[in-house]
């Protein structure tokens, strides 16, 4: 998006963030491609990019290294040499693209705003309109609370929750799950692209990309009995979904690795990074090794030894499902 007069880029941006412009969304964009399961095809590809001076020598995520870490891992994951070209890749012009952020942390532990403002720039920047863009979660207060400023109106980036639109009325279902899904999703967004949190869960083990759309259903406490398996892997099942998640850019700026989903933050650490992926089940896989050797290193038990592995992950990947792989040995971590 073009300049206005002396306003910068960046603060109009955090303006966008402050608006939401209700418009309808038309026609539906089918999954890129997910990876399969077999061992004749190509590795799925999970990015982590990191950057120690992230944080400069404050507390707060610095917006321009936030950018600068999002293009690394965004041109290492597309295997572009340009900065907006993985966004060419990923969205097209006419699109409305959903952000779905995850605020249950608070300011604490929730996608970080700079984050949010980063990727709506390199949006924008691939010629998709502001008020094409939606930040949303479930609750308007939770994106509040997370340092999201929520409104509606004007040509700007939209930023809302599921309480200013509701829920579908009928029900959709797979296996296990039957709910009624946000109209953010189902009538506002072509195009999904999930910004979950790297965080421990008390029931599930870690909550990533798979778990964050629990915040598209109306009935979320439903589905936490036996780890959420295999709630998790019905819910990522149904179409609605399926048919628009592009991509997932997980947050790992501030992680937990116990005592989650909620901020403590004696549990969390600086882990100044972003994991990319379009396998959902290989991204969450590499965060629980992740968490894995954060509890190793603070003398925690591994989560299967406190009785919650997250068996989710693997029954994602089972032949019923096949929403991605959680095998290692099909899945290429690339650092950055």
């Amino acid at each position: 998006m073009r300049q206005r007069g002396d306003t910068s880029r960046r603060d109009f941006l955090k303006r966008c963030l402050t608006g939401a412009a209700v418009l309808r969304a038309s026609g539906r964009m089918e999954l890129l491609a997910v990876a399969e399961q077999g061992p004749a095809l190509a590795k799925s590809r999970v990015v982590t990019a990191r950057d120690a001076m992230l944080r400069g020598a404050g507390t707060t995520v610095d917006s321009q290294r936030i950018l600068n870490l999002l293009d690394r891992a965004m041109q290492t994951l597309f295997n572009c040499d340009n900065p907006i070209e993985p966004w060419k890749k990923l969205v097209r012009p006419g699109e409305v693209v959903g952000l779905k952020v995850n605020a249950l942390g608070g300011r604490g532990l929730s996608s970080n705003l700079q984050l949010v403002e980063a990727i709506c720039e390199r949006l924008q920047e691939a010629r998709i309109k502001p008020n094409d863009i939606v930040v949303w979660d479930r609750d308007s207060d939770e994106l509040e609370h997370a340092g999201f400023h929520v409104s509606t109106g004007g040509n700007r980036v939209q930023c809302f929750g599921t309480d200013r639109l509701d829920y579908e009325q009928e029900p959709v279902t797979h296996g296990s799950v039957g709910s009624r899904l946000s109209k953010i999703l189902t009538q506002r967004c072509n195009a999904l692209i999930n910004v979950p949190v790297l965080k421990d869960h008390d029931g599930a083990g870690v909550t990533i990309a798979l778990k964050n759309m629990y915040g598209v259903i109306h009935n979320p406490n439903k589905y936490h009995p036996n780890g959420c398996n295999p709630y998790i892997a019905d819910l990522n099942m149904l179409p609605e979904i399926r048919t628009r998640m592009r991509l997932t850019i997980c947050d790992a700026t501030t992680a937990s690795y116990e005592g989650g989903p909620g901020y403590k933050p004696e549990y969390s650490w600086k882990n100044n990074a972003l994991i990319v992926s379009q396998d959902p089940v290989a991204l969450d896989y590499t965060g629980w090794q992740i968490i894995e050797r954060k509890r190793a290193e603070k003398g925690l038990k591994t989560l299967e030894g406190d009785g919650r592995a997250p068996l989710y992950i693997a029954t994602a990947a089972d032949a019923q499902h096949r929403l991605g792989t959680n095998d290692p040995r099909r899945i290429a971590v690339v650092e950055v």
